[in-house]
């Protein structure tokens, strides 16, 4: 697939949001979905191939008994140490971006949907994309979501929210919003209309 050419949508929002409900529903209808937190899940797996580098920059320490990256401690480092985000990323945003490239060269899909969280956040990713969708829905919501699934407290969660960018900032640069704040029925109809609408412009578009 060229990614300069063809049709590709950027999925973004919130940590419990609903990203990845809404991505399996897309990759149902026939989208490829192409998840950067996947992929980086991935690298820092055991013998992840970015693992080397990272025990390399923060030390042997930052390793779990099975050799993955202890992402609990890693996490509390770079909410305290904006420094400490920018090694991370520096050493993860370059091989997330060739692992992304390689899976778009491959993709079979109708379109492609790029699953990437801090995508207004990171300033370069809306230029790789033909549209920007978000998944919205109210900050009370999110915050229930991830203390639920994640065993997280209110004030951790609220200090992840408070590392991305508002939901009203999320919703302006967006062209196409998704509200997950009731459920799967609700989702349903919002997904068919947008892969309808995607696939029209994915087809005009050349694909």
């Amino acid at each position: 697939m060229d990614t300069a050419r063809a049709f590709s949508v950027g999925l973004t929002g919130g940590i419990g949001c609903g990203k990845t409900t809404v991505a399996d529903m897309f990759a149902a209808l026939g989208a490829s979905v192409i998840d950067t937190d996947a992929i980086a899940h991935a690298l820092s797996a055991p013998h992840g191939a970015a693992m080397p580098a990272l025990l390399a920059e923060f030390g042997d320490d930052f390793a779990t008994p099975d050799g993955a990256l202890d992402r609990a401690k890693m996490r509390a480092l770079v909410f305290s140490d904006a420094s400490a985000r920018a090694r991370l990323e520096a050493i993860l945003h370059p091989r997330i971006r060739d692992a992304t490239a390689a899976a778009a060269a491959i993709a079979t899909g109708h379109y492609t949907i790029f699953v990437v969280p801090l995508l207004i956040e990171s300033g370069t990713w809306r230029e790789r994309v033909t549209r920007v969708l978000a998944i919205d829905c109210p900050e009370q919501v999110q915050v229930a979501r991830v203390m639920a699934r994640n065993s997280l407290s209110e004030a951790q969660v609220r200090a992840i929210m408070a590392a991305q960018v508002t939901r009203e900032q999320r919703r302006a640069a967006a062209d196409d919003i998704i509200v997950n704040d009731d459920g799967l029925e609700q989702l349903g109809p919002q997904v068919d209309a947008l892969h309808a609408r995607y696939l029209t412009l994915a087809r005009a578009r050349g694909k």
